[in-house]
């Protein structure tokens, strides 16, 4: 019988770099306890995150973290978003392969890594230079196949566009423009995480029409705020 790893248990940060063993059951823990529990039943995903290496998508400070089912924080008020929250809003994606996929606020990519192991063409874009450096690390071991593409997270990446589906890791007040505009006419949607006024967040999903983005609610969660692409303060009366 497999060791009992509780889903919110944290791995102890001494344990030497090498133990690959803790890990790997903290893997399978987390698709067990967290994932398949939440209705995620595409056996892609499951295969993916019971395979990847989500700790080394991680800062080594936070890596002890990488298999709890909280938001895990990366610093400059970013953070990976926790594994059932991305594994619900790529199925309900209902991905199919060879898709062109733009995953927004990317981080070091594991979610690009999961999307690329699912059968799409990723593209990874990022802004915060530390987690740029850890994905130019980490991707090209994991998942080479991913696109790694650096600037601002509200003006996507048109030039690789258009995209069958964007997927925007953190929550946002509203789906920037931009992003909208660089789905595929056809079969474009996009995935995200609204926010309101307090810590309950809502994923949706909008699909492009000739009369704009109709989108509708898939869940709620408590998805921590994308820094960059909230809107600048200003003044109230």
């Amino acid at each position: 019988m497999a060791p009992d790893i509780s889903a919110t248990t944290t791995l102890d940060p001494a344990v030497p770099a090498g133990s690959d063993d803790l890990y790997e059951v903290a893997r399978d823990c987390m698709v067990n306890s967290q994932i398949r529990p939440n209705r995620v039943n595409d056996p892609r995903i499951i295969a993916a995150m019971r395979r990847l290496p989500r700790e080394q998508f991680l800062p080594e400070s936070v890596r002890h973290l990488a298999y709890v089912d909280e938001d895990i924080p990366l610093g400059s008020g970013r953070f990976m978003i926790e594994p059932m929250v991305l594994a619900r809003m790529l199925q309900a994606a209902q991905l199919q392969d060879n898709e062109r996929v733009l995953v927004v606020a990317a981080g070091a990519g594991y979610g690009a890594a999961v999307l690329d192991a699912c059968g799409c063409k990723v593209f990874a874009l990022e802004d915060d230079p530390d987690l740029i450096r850890l994905a130019r690390t980490v991707l090209p071991q994991v998942a080479p196949d991913v696109t790694l593409v650096t600037g601002p997270l509200a003006e996507g990446c048109p030039a690789e566009g258009p995209y069958d589906l964007i997927v925007i890791e953190g929550a946002v007040p509203t789906i920037p423009p931009h992003l909208a505009n660089q789905l595929s006419p056809h079969t474009g949607r996009v995935i995200g995480i609204l926010c309101g006024d307090g810590r309950i967040t809502q994923a949706v999903m909008g699909d492009k029409t000739p009369a704009g983005l109709r989108s509708y609610t898939l869940f709620d969660c408590a998805t921590p705020v994308l820094p960059s692409l909230q809107p600048a303060p200003g003044f109230r009366f």
